[in-house]
């Protein structure tokens, strides 16, 4: 493969990028003259140059004294034209410098013309009476991992008709080819976490289809559904939400949903056109004097006190979806004996017009010459989420023209419907009453689609259950979920419902349709459901594919002995004297004699701006152990993630165990899992004496949160990451011991706002100037003392949030562990962990970084696309690693790459020996520090395959460049 990388430094006009798969390659030749190590054009900052000396002098083994530090004056870098920084200017990019530590100002302040709102178009297409297919299709999202309600979807030639959103859809979408621009109408059953998940990230994808404008789509649901609207303007353009439609009983002030009798009781009608006519049916749950229900379904006693009226989110819809009916066959003799001619008379009688007999002067209809017409097929999509729902779902006359025995359609004239999908829980269908009501529907193929116990062991996102399981055969320890679960029994997978008394139905499986047109192919279709796969099946594919995987991961476990000694801790240095790269980090006095159930950090989620098929979107959860946990961030997919690590049962426990969660900015993927991790926490400790969960984020987080919990309540208390930071904190101890009047004196002039980033004539100045909501200081100081309290129990320190340059209120944090004594009586330092959020490089975060034992530090792009991460505000891979050199931290973990890189991002390796790539389900115990970065190179080697492929698509669009 030398000649890729020939070409490779052929047409590349950045310095080139190591290839991760050469080690073999002769070093580096020397920098160009106009390459610039770490710089800050916004201030003036004294940090160490990690390139100081010549790249072709062959690295040390032994540690080497750093190199003098270096001053940066705000000056612009040299490479840049005039012409090129008016362009830049001239697409509101506003650059404060152009090297590798530019940024674009416009955006971090709000004003970046590429965030506007575009004009989106909604989607009308044209239709076509005569589709030749249609067929109904089980999406199964959250089958797996039962975190998520599972969607339906209504297929036609030219339409696509969603039913719910749930979180993961956009991935399931991906994974399985299903193009998102497609669908017309999103239909929600319900408006909660459940059903709803997806559809900020769903939405935000579609409005930034194209150049130059998106797509909107249009959204129907019962009237919760403005509740949710409300909440999501305050993070998505209102353009992307103009199409949405709710109906059903309006709430009053103080939220309760008042239904007239005739609104709940009549089919309304949402969609009709020349193929599908969509009504809704209302359920509503009906309560006894001493119950109530929350918009999840568990059953709780408001304030001690009866309540018998629901609210908002416990309205429910049954979805009918009624194709017309095929019109009868021609009939030429009966033509001809009406006296018509063979000719275009026959075509209008076809078409529902009369016309006049060309023979006997009468009047011919099309019921005259034509035979009797086939009944349109009719799907009902029934979503009954609690037994107080069954009682309405039992009398409700809008469903009586569904059932097989009605008798008040025509004579002769059958109306029943054909397939009923089941969205509803086994604790509510498998009840004698919801099992009566089915038989109401005779023959009717059942499909039961709610969280069945067969679909546990079976990977929806196979993609990226293959590739945790290759990760799980290399390096367990780093990697412990094992991406497919054990398969069950295939006598246990049974489709069929064998007793004779019950109704016909089957358990839905991941794909499953159910053929609507052509009419001759009426029934269920089990083709596309994709084959089991088990994780045996996987290695052995791998050890074909790779067969020197073997001997790595033999390598791994012969390292891991060697390093992991019996009384547990990490301080061993036989490894060291193995690996001369491991030499050049000295063991941090904080990680001496530190114990496995200390801290494990797991990445949930590394991916960047929307999920792919093999990242989710971003989210870090930090185990604590038996103290406790916490998450940094929270994007979709969040708790679909802690159960693909920890299983069903673990997630609970992990989902409990939260102290906090920590939001960095209000961008969609590092938040919007958050509603579904607050209600499920909510459920788990229903009746259990329990303090809302503290969540600490940007403000404009919480008006989110707040719009939200007029749908459903979360049991959360807020506060401003403005009242975490290093001043905020000072003022805080400060207040300790006041007085009354003292402390209201402290609070009133306290300000938050004080960092060097914003200090005055830094190029970020008018930041915080800029009209926004003010922090709320009457609040902050007990949910300060409250969190205070939190960190104490679980063994920290500190959780200190600084401003970084990305967006408006973008923060990244400090977490910092106590002090500890160890057997002997020795004080042992805390460790420190460093999460950068979204950012460029800048001066808080590396002062942040400080002699931190970890920097969590996103690498959105690569090394050569350094002009696409200013304009973005994002970092390079080099400049992460450059961040934590500078910083002096122990280890580096590179997260939040660009999904244009699905399975492993392109990194030059020269200055990798203290940094670790991140994937998806990693998991990183304090403990093993040391030997993290020991397995990158047996992460190249199983991932050699992608990278070639890689660089030869790089190969050949820079020669279609050179050439053109």
């Amino acid at each position: 493969m030398p000649q890729l990388t020939s070409l490779r430094l052929l047409f590349s006009n950045y310095p080139p990028i190591f290839s991760p798969i050469k080690p073999h390659l002769p070093p580096f030749p020397p920098k160009p003259t106009g390459f610039q190590p770490l710089r800050n054009f916004a201030l003036s900052l004294v940090i160490p140059s990690p390139y100081a000396s010549s790249t072709s002098r062959p690295r040390a083994t032994r540690p080497q004294p750093p190199p003098p530090p270096l001053t940066i004056k705000g000056s612009r870098s040299k490479s840049s034209s005039a012409g090129e920084a008016a362009k830049k200017e001239s697409e509101g990019l506003s650059m404060e410098g152009t090297g590798s530590v530019g940024f674009n100002r416009k955006r971090a302040e709000g004003r970046d013309c590429s965030d506007r709102p575009k004009t989106l178009h909604k989607k009308v297409r044209m239709l076509n009476p005569t589709n030749t297919i249609c067929y109904v299709q089980v999406l199964g999202t959250g089958m797996d991992t039962q975190d998520t309600s599972p969607s339906v979807l209504l297929f036609f030639d030219k339409q696509r008709y969603l039913f719910n959103a749930g979180e993961g859809l956009q991935r399931f979408f991906t994974e399985h080819k299903i193009k998102l621009s497609k669908i017309d109408h999103i239909f929600l059953s319900r408006v909660c976490s459940e059903t709803a998940g997806g559809l900020p990230g769903l939405l935000l994808t579609l409005a930034g289809m194209g150049e130059e404008s998106g797509l909107s789509v249009n959204i129907e649901g019962p009237s919760d559904l403005k509740f949710l609207v409300n909440a999501m303007k305050s993070f998505i353009p209102n353009a992307a939400m103009v199409h949405t439609k709710s109906f059903g009983p309006s709430t009053n002030n103080a939220g309760i949903a008042a239904a007239e009798p005739k609104e709940c009781s009549e089919p309304i009608k949402l969609v009709e056109n020349q193929v599908v006519k969509i009504s809704a049916i209302l359920l509503q749950p009906r309560y006894s004097d001493s119950e109530i229900t929350t918009p999840s379904g568990s059953e709780t006693v408001m304030n001690g006190k009866p309540g018998s009226a629901g609210k908002p989110g416990d309205l429910s819809v049954i979805y009918a979806c009624e194709l017309p009916e095929i019109q009868g066959k021609f009939d030429p003799i009966k033509a001809k004996e009406l006296g018509l001619r063979p000719g275009p008379k026959y075509g209008q009688l076809q078409k529902n017009q009369s016309v006049k007999s060309d023979l006997l002067g009468v009047m011919v209809h099309p019921s005259d010459v034509m035979g009797p017409p086939i009944p349109g097929p009719i799907v009902l999509i029934v979503d009954c989420p609690t037994t107080f729902h069954l009682q309405n779902l039992l009398t409700n006359n809008a469903l009586s023209t569904y059932y097989a025995d009605f008798s008040g359609n025509p004579s002769g004239y059958k109306r029943a419907a054909n397939c009923i999908i089941h969205l509803s829980p086994s604790s509510v269908a498998s009840t004698p009453d919801y099992q009566r009501w089915m038989m109401r529907f005779g023959s009717a193929q059942h499909i039961m689609a709610g969280h069945e116990a067969k679909n546990l062991q079976i990977p929806i996102l196979k993609s990226s259950a293959r590739i945790a399981a290759r990760l799980n055969y290399l390096c367990p320890q780093f990697f412990p979920a094992p991406g497919f679960w054990p398969v069950p029994c295939m006598d246990s997978l049974a489709h069929n419902n064998t007793s004779s008394e019950g109704p016909e139905c089957i358990s839905a499986e991941n794909l499953l349709k159910f053929k609507l047109r052509p009419c001759s192919s009426l029934g269920l279709d089990r083709a596309n459901i994709p084959s089991i796969t088990s994780h045996k099946e996987v290695i052995d594919e791998l050890l074909s594919e790779i067969p020197e995987i073997v001997n790595a991961a033999q390598q791994i476990r012969q390292s891991w002995d060697n390093s992991v000694h019996t009384d547990g801790n990490a301080n061993n240095n036989s490894l060291m004297m193995e690996e001369p790269c491991l030499n050049d980090s000295t063991l941090p006095s904080c990680l001496d004699n530190i114990k496995r159930e200390d801290t494990e950090i797991v990445l949930l989620g590394t991916g960047s701006s929307q999920p792919s098929k093999y990242r989710n979107v971003t989210s870090i959860y930090i185990n604590l152990f038996s103290k406790g946990s916490l998450l940094f961030d929270c994007g979709e997919g969040t708790l679909g993630q802690l159960k693909r690590r920890f299983g069903l049962e673990g997630a609970d426990n992990a989902v409990r165990s939260l102290r906090f969660i920590w939001i960095s900015h209000i961008h969609a993927d590092h938040h919007s899992g958050l509603a579904r991790i607050l209600a499920l926490r909510r459920d788990l400790l229903a009746g259990v004496p329990h303090e809302p969960l503290l969540v600490v984020g940007p403000w404009q987080l919480k008006g989110f949160l707040d719009a939200y919990q007029k749908l459903e309540d979360l049991d959360m208390q807020f506060l401003d990451c403005r009242h975490t930071t290093q001043a905020a904190w000072v003022a805080f101890e400060n207040s300790l011991g006041m007085t009354d009047a003292e402390e209201v004196r402290v609070k009133r002039n306290h300000d938050v706002h004080t960092t060097t980033l914003f200090a005055a004539g830094s190029p970020m100045q008018s930041y915080f100037k800029r009209p926004s909501t003010p922090a709320d200081h009457s609040v902050a100081f007990p949910s300060l003392k409250k969190l205070k309290a939190m960190l104490d129990e679980a063994g920290l320190e500190s959780l200190i949030s600084f401003p970084v340059v990305h967006c408006p209120h973008a923060f990244g944090v400090t977490l910092q562990a106590a002090e500890r004594t160890n057997r002997v009586g020795k004080v042992i330092p805390g460790w420190k962990i460093v999460y950068s959020g979204d950012t460029r490089p800048c001066s808080e975060l590396i002062e942040a970084s400080r002699g931190a034992t970890i920097l969590i530090h996103e690498a959105t792009f690569e090394d050569g696309m350094v002009d696409e991460a200013i304009a973005k505000n994002h970092s390079t891979t080099k400049e992460a690693i450059e961040v934590g050199i500078s910083g002096g931290v122990y280890r580096t973990i590179l997260t939040h790459f660009s999904q244009r890189y699905p399975k492993i991002p392109v990194f030059d390796e020269t200055h990798m020996h203290n940094t670790c790539i991140g994937f998806d389900l990693m998991s990183i115990n304090m403990a093993d520090l040391l030997i993290l970065p020991k397995i990158l190179p047996h992460l190249k080697l199983l991932f050699k395959n992608e990278m070639l492929v890689e660089d030869s698509c790089d190969v050949v669009e820079a020669i279609a460049a050179a050439v053109s």
